[in-house]
């Protein structure tokens, strides 16, 4: 942990011609920057500890009246956070939206909070997203969490990816050689993050509701984007017109498809992860109600979907920022190519994509696409000496141990060298790198998720070219997910 004496006045660590120095510190080039850092502070504590503890008040800044210090996260994410940290230690006040929250940042502080304190923090995400992903894993506690995540290990078996990669190695590769036409132009600006996700997608309805193209697949995906904009809404009530309604009723219309297609899935069998799920026990025999097996679905198809998105954004950006790691990642993908006869790779073939991984695992540690996990006290406790009462809701930063310079190499730098075994930083400290997350909430889908992002790059490099401007900044918008303000557009040359 980074004493708190050491981290207050920190100088800037990232210099102004850093293509990551916005992740860091707090820019200050546009009049919205401006304006927001001039937001005078308003210093309050939490609640006062009981007699006779021997733990401190949490304090920090709660900003504007409503809403707090939110509209600085939205503009600077993950600077934001690591000011904090510099501000106010590893546990401070977090008001958002007329709600006090704590912020925790740091490994030791987080570690508090996963490990040695784990018992008294269940999950936080009911505020966010329960209305439109409730009774996902996510959203479970405890024993029955980990009830119900013995049996959907069932669903993510070898086997089984090994079935999902060959069902979407074919998606991906169609769909990224489209993006420029094989015929006349030979380049084509396109807008990475909306191409993406609409690739993301496609395999969302490939591989986990197993539906036919056409416009009962438009409506079921149109119905899923619904939830994940409620879940990002300020106002949060069914207003005619407003996201939240729209979320509402969108999660109305996976429940009925999923539950009309329940008895046709538990009778036969079939590569995708509904089927998986329908035919899912635990070594004891357990297995889902019908129930369980709808949440499961609408919830996995937005972990799936959002956070891949953002990944494979992420990692073309800095593949076209940095080209010598892009021909490196090209020149395994040819080789792996060529051994194999192109066909779809297994599981084998992209773990031999070393190159890959590591830019992979870089572009996660500089912007993980849930830069937080959300908790909340079940029970009075404490955090690095902190009093937190029960019911608090806690957002544990662990963005900000991501760019630590007591953890990391000039961690504003992109250097993928960082994770070879040589090196292995991340391995500074055990909370050092989690963009999966930790504890009994690990991401399930990360295997998954992985071989996704590194299908479509294969597919990326295998068809094109590309290189972004040297005074580019990728323009990161902040919500729950990250994303592109301007869409990420980028000038793809087929080879």
């Amino acid at each position: 942990m980074v004493a708190r004496d050491r981290v207050v006045g920190r100088k800037p660590s990232a210099q102004p011609e850093s293509e990551n120095a916005s992740l860091i510190d707090i820019p200050d080039g546009h009049l919205i920057d401006r304006v927001l850092r001039r937001v005078p502070e308003r210093r309050r504590v939490l609640a006062t500890p009981p007699p006779g503890s021997t733990t401190t008040a949490v304090d920090g800044d709660v900003g504007l009246p409503y809403f707090g210090r939110g509209l600085h996260y939205l503009r600077w994410g993950p600077a934001e956070m690591m000011n904090r940290y510099r501000q106010y230690g590893p546990v401070s006040l977090n008001t958002s939206l007329g709600i006090d929250r704590v912020l925790v940042c740091g490994p030791d502080a987080i570690d508090e909070v996963l490990g040695r304190r784990r018992r008294d923090f269940g999950q936080g995400w009911d505020y966010f997203i329960g209305p439109f992903f409730g009774r996902g894993l996510l959203l479970l506690e405890f024993d029955e969490h980990m009830f119900h995540r013995r049996i959907m290990q069932q669903a993510f078996t070898r086997d089984r990816l090994e079935a999902h990669l060959a069902a979407l190695t074919p998606v991906a590769r169609a769909v990224v050689g489209r993006w420029v036409p094989r015929a006349g132009e030979t380049s084509r600006t396109v807008k990475l993050y909306p191409t993406i996700k609409e690739l993301t997608l496609e395999i969302a309805g490939e591989i986990f509701m197993a539906v036919d193209v056409g416009a009962q697949r438009r409506m079921l995906l149109d119905a899923f984007l619904d939830c994940t904009h409620a879940g990002l809404s300020i106002i949060r009530h069914p207003v005619p017109g407003g996201h939240w309604r729209a979320g509402l009723r969108g999660r109305k219309v996976l429940e009925d498809y999923f539950t009309a297609m329940l008895p046709r899935k538990r009778h036969t069998q079939s590569p995708d992860f509904f089927s998986g799920l329908c035919h899912a026990r635990s070594e004891d025999g357990a297995e889902f109600s019908d129930a369980d097996v709808v949440n499961h679905m609408i919830f996995l198809i937005m972990a799936a979907h959002d956070t891949t998105t953002t990944t494979a954004t992420a990692v073309a950006y800095y593949l076209g920022k940095h080209p010598r790691w892009q021909q490196r990642v090209r020149a395994e993908v040819l080789a792996i190519d060529a051994e194999t006869g192109g066909v779809a790779p297994t599981i084998a073939d992209l773990d031999r994509m070393r190159d890959l991984d590591l830019v992979i695992k870089e572009s996660l540690r500089l912007m993980p696409p849930v830069p937080g996990l959300v908790r909340r006290a079940v029970r009075d406790t404490e955090i690095a000496g902190r009093y937190i009462p029960a019911g608090t809701a806690c957002d544990l930063a662990y963005s900000v141990n991501h760019m630590l310079p007591e953890l990391w190499t000039s961690p504003e730098r992109f250097d993928p060298e960082r994770f070879a075994e040589d090196r292995r930083e991340d391995k500074s400290h055990r909370l050092a790198w989690l963009p999966f997350g930790a504890g009994a909430h690990k991401c399930i889908g990360m295997h998954f998720g992985t071989l996704e992002v590194k299908t479509v790059i294969a597919a990326l490099v295998r068809e094109y070219e590309w290189t972004i401007p040297e005074d580019y900044r990728m323009p990161w918008g902040f919500s729950t997910i990250p994303f592109p303000r301007d869409g990420a557009p980028v000038s793809l040359r087929r080879r």
